[in-house]
């Protein structure tokens, strides 16, 4: 059964910090890219950050570049995202995303709330 479980979410003030976490199983993680996508309410899901399975490569959206990072332990099926300097703008539920090209497979996490807010 797959399963892919974040968590670390939660209610910080501007400028505060978060790490999330997303645990998988039920799959060979180390042969799939990892991505955090997020989705505010009105607004529809948006990419926020990748990983490459093979090279570890990372791409970020433009809002998020030199604040957040996306990091992947292979040993412990974890992918992270470290948040930082937040933004009241970046509040959102938080999707934690495995994918795979050859051949293609795709799975969701349920999500985690991520309010920034004095």
């Amino acid at each position: 059964q797959v399963q892919l479980v974040e968590s670390g979410g939660g209610l910080v003030q501007p400028g505060g910090s978060l790490r999330l976490s997303c645990a998988a199983s039920g799959f060979t993680f180390s042969r799939y890219a990892m991505r955090w996508y997020r989705q505010a309410p009105g607004k529809e899901r948006e990419l926020v950050a990748a990983i490459s399975n093979t090279d570890r490569s990372t791409n970020y959206a433009a809002s998020v570049k030199g604040r957040f990072t996306i990091s992947r332990d292979n040993p412990r099926n974890t992918v992270y995202l470290q948040m930082n300097s937040l933004k009241p703008e970046d509040t959102a539920v938080y999707y934690c995303n495995a994918i795979r090209f050859t051949p293609g497979a795709d799975y969701w996490g349920q999500g985690t709330q991520v309010t920034v807010s004095s």
